[in-house]
């Protein structure tokens, strides 16, 4: 409790109530320490992206593979550290997948325009992204509590909807990683690693078989991930004081935005593969 003395002069007194209230407020505002070492990594793992994507559209392939392993790396021990020794942050959560989610997409773009991946898998793995993110734009908007504005939609404290990552999805997404770095390495070490296959298999099977093949098997499981926000139940849930009539009416509209996004960017790659 904060007392005044009404035998110290009136500047005194001023001085050390505002030196109280600080203190008080000190007390009971708590603030997350950003600035630890998992956040430190995740942060370079972004700025990581876009030196990636500028190596590999200057045949830096060297290069390119060594920041793309640091980034694979490191996005490792981040979160193992962080749970480790309790480092948690909500910054953290938010950029972690963000980091992952632009690496991704730069690497997608940047071998789709060096030739290296197909451009019609890469609009394929690309119109999914894009299909999920304008029905997350949508779920967030329909939920919205009455009346509907900008900054409302920003506050993030204001009931919305959630959107859970199917099973196949999170297969799909370490596929798609895996034929991406994969793809990034082969510059660097495909030479080595075909001579070894056409050894291990008399000449049967080859390095450029083996891609081929990975890269249908993509295709085919971010299909199957577009597709299953379509038919799981409890992939998108309506947050908020929604009836159950309204909330069913969100959830179809945005499966309806997903359908015709993701079909139109499906027929584009079909479009492309067999020109």
């Amino acid at each position: 409790m904060i007392k005044l003395s009404t035998t110290k002069p009136i500047l005194q007194q001023t001085t050390e109530l505002k030196d109280q209230l600080k203190a008080s407020v000190t007390k009971t505002v708590s603030h997350e320490n950003i600035y630890n070492v998992p956040n430190f990594l995740t942060f370079t793992r972004l700025v990581a992206a876009p030196a990636v994507g500028y190596l590999i559209l200057h045949d830096q392939h060297f290069w390119a593979a060594a920041l793309f392993a640091y980034a694979g790396i490191t996005d490792l021990i981040d979160g193992w550290i962080a749970r480790k020794w309790n480092l948690q942050t909500v910054v953290g959560s938010v950029v972690d997948p963000m980091a992952d989610k632009l690496l991704m997409t730069i690497l997608t773009v940047c071998l789709a325009i060096k030739g290296a991946l197909p451009v019609w898998l890469a609009t394929l793995i690309l119109g999914r992204d894009v299909s999920l993110a304008i029905a997350a734009i949508y779920y967030r908007y329909a939920s919205l509590p009455s009346p509907k504005s900008l900054a409302r939609y920003w506050n993030f404290s204001l009931p919305s909807a959630e959107v859970h990552p199917t099973a196949i999805s999170k297969y799909n997404t370490f596929l798609q990683l895996v034929l991406i770095g994969a793809i990034t390495m082969v510059p660097v070490v495909g030479p080595a690693v075909d001579a070894w296959l056409g050894s291990a298999s008399n000449g049967s099977i080859g390095l450029g078989g083996v891609m081929t093949s990975a890269q249908y098997i993509v295709a085919a499981t971010t299909v199957w991930s577009g597709a299953s926000y379509l038919y799981t139940k409890n992939a998108v849930k309506i947050l908020g004081e929604k009836t159950p009539k309204e909330k069913m009416r969100i959830l179809t509209n945005g499966r309806g935005i997903i359908a015709v996004c993701f079909m139109a960017c499906f027929g584009i790659a079909m479009a492309l593969e067999y020109r």
